[in-house]
C-alpha cells in the first residue's frame, strides 16, 4: 500500500519505554525536545516539529476532538476511553514525513502511547481532491488500540479471543496469528504486510470498518485504490457483507462516532502552544 496507509505497527517501534511521568513531566521533557509546539485535546497531547505546519497541526487536533466529541457538545462521548487514553500518556507526534521521525533519537519522544503522523500526508478536505486525508486513520488508531481496547478488554482488546478479534477472523477467512501466504478466496479482509502482527491486524481492521461506515473510504477511485486489502468501502458494503462488525461498532452503547471529522470543531478553538 502507498504511504496514505501507514501501519500502526510501524509506529509501534517508536514508542518510548518507561515509567508513566506525570503531565508537568511529559511538558518540560518536550520543551527541551525537537517538539517545539503542542496542543491539549482533553487531556491528549498533539506534538510536532518546526517543520510541520500550523495549520494541519490544529487540523490535526480538530479531528482527534471530533472523534472523541462527536456531537461536538465540549463533552467527550465516551469518557471510559479518555480516561484509558490519558492514563496510558497517549500523544500523537507530528513531523514533516517518515524520515525526519525516525531520524530523531529515541529519548526526545514524549513517554507512553506515542501515534505518528506527518504533514505531508495530513490533507485537510482530501477526498474532494480523490486523496484519503491520513488524519482519520492515524488519529483513529490510538483511539481504538488504546482507548477502546483498555477501556473494554474483552471486546475490543487486540488479543486473539477478543470479540472483534473472532469477528476478524471471519473477515481474514480464518484464523491467522501470522499473515498467511495467501488469504482464502472468500476474505474480504486482506492485508499481507508481514510487519503487521496480529494485534496491528486488529487495529487496521477497525480503522477500515469504521471510516467505511462513516463515508471516509466512499469516493472516486478509493476502492481501486484500497481493494486488495479492504473491499468493504461503504457502510451499506460493510452493513451487508460484514454485519458483526457493523453492529458491534454501531451499538449505541460503545459510543463510537457516527459522523466522520470534518478537522472543523465546534465547540472549543484550538491554539498552539510553542516553544
Amino acid at each position: 500500500m502507498g504511504r496514505f496507509y501507514v501501519l500502526f505497527a510501524s509506529i509501534l517501534i517508536l514508542f518510548f519505554m518507561g515509567c508513566s511521568p506525570e503531565k508537568e513531566d511529559i511538558e518540560q521533557e518536550t520543551e527541551t525536545s525537537v517538539f517545539t509546539k503542542q496542543i491539549e485535546v482533553f487531556g491528549i497531547h498533539v506534538y510536532a516539529t518546526p517543520t510541520v505546519a500550523d495549520e494541519k497541526m490544529i487540523h490535526a487536533a480538530n479531528v482527534l476532538a471530533e472523534y472523541l466529541d462527536n456531537d461536538e457538545d465540549g463533552i467527550p462521548d465516551n469518557q471510559l476511553v479518555v480516561d484509558a487514553l490519558v492514563k496510558h500518556n497517549t500523544s500523537l507526534v507530528m513531523a514533516k514525513d517518515e524520515e525526519e521521525l525516525h531520524s530523531l533519537d529515541r529519548s526526545v519522544l514524549p513517554a507512553g502511547e506515542t501515534q505518528g503522523l506527518w504533514d505531508e500526508e495530513t490533507i485537510p478536505g482530501g477526498a474532494e481532491r480523490g486523496v484519503f486525508d491520513a488524519a482519520l486513520e492515524e488519529i483513529i488508531h490510538p483511539i481504538t488500540y488504546v482507548g477502546y481496547g483498555n477501556a473494554y478488554p474483552e471486546v475490543f482488546g487486540t488479543v486473539p479471543g477478543s470479540e472483534v478479534g473472532k469477528i476478524m477472523d471471519e473477515a481474514r477467512g480464518g484464523h491467522f496469528l501470522e499473515v498467511p501466504e495467501k488469504y482464502p478466496d472468500n476474505a474480504w479482509y486482506t492485508y499481507y504486510d508481514e510487519t503487521c502482527d496480529y494485534e496491528c491486524q486488529i487495529t487496521e481492521y477497525i480503522y477500515w470498518a469504521l471510516t467505511s461506515i462513516l463515508g471516509g473510504q466512499d469516493f472516486p477511485g478509493r476502492l481501486e485504490r484500497i481493494q486488495e486489502e479492504w473491499r468493504y468501502n461503504t457502510r451499506e458494503k460493510v452493513e451487508k457483507g460484514d454485519p458483526q462488525i457493523y453492529d458491534l461498532l454501531t451499538d449505541p452503547q460503545y459510543k463510537f462516532p457516527t459522523l466522520l471529522p470534518d478537522g472543523v470543531y465546534k465547540a472549543k478553538t484550538f491554539t498552539i502552544e510553542k516553544y
